[in-house]
């Protein structure tokens, strides 16, 4: 995608997203999950366009991964059938919500880490003729959510069993990058301890795109969950996990301005770029200029630095951007551009915003 035309007919700041690399990112490591007998439930999080997560089951995805109730509704709208949603849920009205995604589509699981949450759900799912199956979040590491210990797991998928409505099905977990020996330590432990008790424990589901060539390096895994694979950002380009022609998505930019020798001004701020670092210095790397740095963000403009002795623009140039974290800049925009062979299709972010 490199010297990309500049798509004079698209206003800037927008994002530009090649089809071809989306294909490839999709069919490389699909093929990998299949080599190793992963399954492979794509987070949409990333893209939150339903067509590519019909493309994501097409290719062999096992499933999909959804973090709202809003993601999945959309989802669920567009015939996604088999989704698990990584988050607690609680209060009536998401219960509510629950239950009738639950009851028209062909697969819902959730997860959930304290009794809390457990007992809510198994209010809400009671008289339901099938369970709801929970799969019990645990803390490997990477410090958010979760159970803190197998011992917990263990007792809280005994009171998941003791609950009308609802089933223990399995363990999750978000690993830190490079956390995958503590989620196999973890998970076997639990394992051992559930099966000492009789509780079947068929699902155990990891994630993360920074280790997703590693995935095969923790047997205990039966499912590996991936969002930003699709498109590739900065940050997994500077994990070594990716290379520039594996990044879809690009945000094109306009420079505005060039007030001072080695600073220019772009149209992209915050709110297309997004303020994340990831650990990175600066926000997005300039293709074709890997010495210029996105070196602050307002919310409507960003600033690029380089060497003053150098002019490498000009005032309404444009320019691409590959953005430190890809997400993030899904859900900020109402719309994305897909390329292919030079054509333009304009698609809708279906489930951006969807925070409920």
């Amino acid at each position: 995608m490199t010297g990309m035309p500049q798509y004079p007919e698209l206003d800037t700041p927008c994002a530009v997203v090649d089809l071809d690399i989306v294909d490839r990112n999709i069919e490389s490591y699909q093929a990998y999950c299949d080599k190793h007998g992963i399954g492979l439930r794509p987070h949409i999080k990333t893209h939150k366009i339903p067509a590519f997560a019909a493309q994501q089951m097409k290719a062999g995805a096992i499933g999909i991964t959804c973090q709202k109730i809003g993601e999945a509704e959309v989802m669920a709208d567009a015939g996604l059938d088999d989704i698990l949603l990584t988050y607690n849920v609680l209060g009536e009205r998401k219960l509510a919500r629950l239950r009738a995604l639950f009851d028209r589509i062909k697969s819902l699981r959730v997860v959930a880490d304290n009794a809390v949450v457990v007992e809510g759900l198994s209010r809400a799912f009671a008289d339901s003729a099938k369970p709801l199956e929970i799969l019990i979040e645990c803390d490997t590491g990477g410090g958010r959510c979760g159970v803190q210990n197998p011992a917990e797991a263990v007792e809280l998928a005994k009171k998941i069993q003791s609950l009308p409505g609802v089933k223990f099905i399995g363990l999750m977990t978000y690993p830190a990058t490079g956390g995958g020996a503590k989620v196999e330590a973890f998970f076997t432990s639990a394992m051992k301890e559930l099966d000492a008790i009789g509780l079947e424990c068929p699902v155990r589901s990891s994630g993360g795109t920074p280790d997703m060539w590693l995935a095969h390096e923790v047997p205990s895994v039966t499912e590996h969950r991936i969002g930003t694979y699709i498109y590739n950002d900065r940050s997994l380009m500077a994990r070594g996990v990716c290379k520039e022609d594996d990044c879809a998505l690009r945000v094109l930019t306009e420079i505005v301005s060039l007030p001072t020798p080695g600073r220019a001004i772009i149209d992209a701020g915050s709110k297309v770029l997004t303020s994340d670092l990831l650990g990175l210095d600066g926000y997005g790397y300039v293709v074709g200029h890997p010495d210029v740095a996105v070196k602050a963000l307002s919310e409507e403009h960003g600033i690029l630095h380089f060497d003053p002795a150098t002019k490498p623009f000009e005032i309404g140039q444009r320019i691409e951007i590959i953005p430190n974290h890809v997400c993030v800049v899904s859900n900020m925009l109402d719309q994305v551009h897909l390329v292919r062979n030079g054509d333009i299709e304009t698609v809708d972010v279906a489930a951006r915003g969807c925070v409920l």
